[in-house]
C-alpha cells in the first residue's frame, strides 16, 4: 500500500483490472487528500475511465482495494455499494432528468429529507454554481454550460467525500470550456472534497490538477505537479502528452555531455558512448540578440498572442518549431539568431525520434 492510503481521502491501493483477458488497469496505487484535485490523464483506451467506475463501484474490483476516508470499500469479494461511499459523479453528458426542474435535478439524490431541505440545498447549490434563480427552469432551457452547472451542483447536493469527474469539459467550446473549468475550480475549492477528474486534455489537466497523474496501457507512467511533469517528464510519452517537441538521436560524449546544433547539454546519469534522444520543446529556442546558432525560417504563422515557426537549423533532421511573443517579425527565407534553454530540453535513453 503507498505510505499515505489510509491518510487519503480516496486511494487505489495496487488496483488491476481486466476485461475479456486484457489489461486495462494495471497495478494502480494512487492517492487523493480531502480538498486536492487529482486529474489522470491519458490517450483513449488508457484505463483511466475504469478507474473512475472501480471508485464510484459501477465496476467489480478484480485486483486490489480502494479505500475513502481510510476505510476499504471495494476489494475481490467485499464491495460497499456505490450510494453508501459518499462519493459524487458528474458525467461527460450531463444525465439530466429532462422532465424535472433544475431544482428537482440537483436535489434528486436528497429524496430521505424534508422538501424545504431539498429545496434549501439545491438553492445553496445553484447560488453556489452561479445560476441562481433558475431553479424552476427546464433543463432544455439551459445552454451544454448552465446543464453542466447543473450536472456539477446535483452531484455536490448530497455532502460527497469524493468526487469523480469524467471527461466533464470535453463536448464544450473552447471559449466555454474555459470559463467552466475556472468556474468549477472555484466550486470544487470552496467545497474542499477530494476529486478525481478524468481527461485526454493536458491544457485541462495543467489548469485543473494540484497533481497529474499520467496513465498509458493501464499503468501510471508518472505523477506529480503539473510544473514537475511539464519541467521534468520521466519519459517521452510524458514530454510529448504536453506539446509539440523538436527531436534528434545522438550520442552521449566522453565529458558526459551531448553535443546538438543548437548547443552542448549535460546528459547524466548516462555513459559515454549511450545513444539518446534529445527532446527540445518550441519555448526552449528563444530569439537572441548577439551571437547563437543561426537559423534560416521556412514557415510563419500567426497564432494571436504569438508567432508560431519553423526554422532550419544545419544538422537537425527537420524543421525545427518555436514560438516567438507578438505578431510575426520575420518572414520565409529570413535569418535568425537563436539560443537554447536547458531547463526545457530532454535526454532520454534510446531512440525517441
Amino acid at each position: 500500500m503507498p505510505e499515505d492510503a489510509t491518510a487519503r481521502r480516496l486511494a487505489f491501493d495496487d488496483v488491476s483490472h481486466s476485461f475479456d483477458g486484457r489489461i486495462v488497469v494495471d497495478h494502480v496505487s494512487i492517492g487523493i487528500a480531502a480538498g486536492e484535485i487529482l486529474c489522470l490523464l491519458g490517450p483513449s483506451g488508457c484505463g483511466k475511465t475504469t478507474c473512475l467506475r472501480l471508485a464510484a463501484g459501477l465496476e467489480s474490483i478484480q485486483s486490489g482495494r480502494i479505500l475513502i476516508d481510510g476505510q476499504v470499500v471495494a476489494m475481490p469479494g467485499r464491495e460497499m455499494k456505490p450510494e453508501a461511499r459518499g462519493v459524487g459523479l458528474v458525467f461527460q453528458d450531463y444525465a439530466l432528468f429532462p422532465h424535472l426542474s433544475i431544482r428537482d435535478n440537483i436535489a434528486f439524490g436528497l429524496r430521505r429529507h424534508a422538501a424545504t431541505t431539498r429545496r434549501r440545498r439545491a438553492d445553496e447549490l445553484l447560488d453556489l454554481v452561479g445560476l441562481s434563480g433558475r431553479g424552476d427552469d427546464f433543463p432544455h432551457m439551459m445552454s451544454g454550460g448552465e446543464q453542466q452547472r447543473v450536472a456539477l451542483a446535483r452531484a455536490l447536493a448530497p455532502e460527497p467525500q469524493v468526487l469523480l469527474l469524467d471527461e466533464p469539459f470535453s463536448g464544450l467550446d473552447i471559449a466555454l470550456r474555459d470559463r467552466l473549468c475556472t468556474d468549477t475550480l472555484a466550486v470544487l475549492r470552496d467545497v474542499g472534497a477530494a476529486a478525481l477528474m478524468v481527461t485526454h486534455d493536458p491544457d485541462e489537466a495543467l489548469r485543473m490538477g494540484d497533481r497529474i497523474a499520467v496513465m498509458r496501457q493501464g499503468r501510471i507512467m508518472q505523477s506529480g505537479s503539473a510544473a514537475t511533469l511539464y519541467q521534468a517528464p520521466a519519459t517521452p510519452f510524458v514530454a510529448r502528452l504536453f506539446g509539440e517537441l523538436n527531436t534528434i538521436a545522438l550520442t552521449v560524449a566522453a565529458d558526459g555531455c551531448v553535443d546538438t546544433p543548437l548547443g552542448r547539454l549535460k546528459a547524466a546519469p548516462f555513459a559515454p558512448g549511450t545513444a539518446v534522444s534529445v527532446l527540445v520543446r518550441p519555448e526552449a529556442l528563444i530569439e537572441a540578440a548577439d551571437g547563437g546558432i543561426t537559423a534560416e525560417v521556412a514557415e510563419v504563422r500567426a497564432l494571436g498572442p504569438v508567432t508560431a515557426l519553423r526554422v532550419r537549423v544545419p544538422g537537425w533532421p527537420a524543421t525545427l518549431g518555436l514560438r516567438l511573443p507578438g505578431p510575426p517579425r520575420h518572414g520565409r527565407g529570413d535569418r535568425i539568431a537563436l539560443r537554447l534553454a536547458p531547463e526545457q530540453a530532454f535526454v532520454f535513453a534510446g531512440d525517441a525520434t
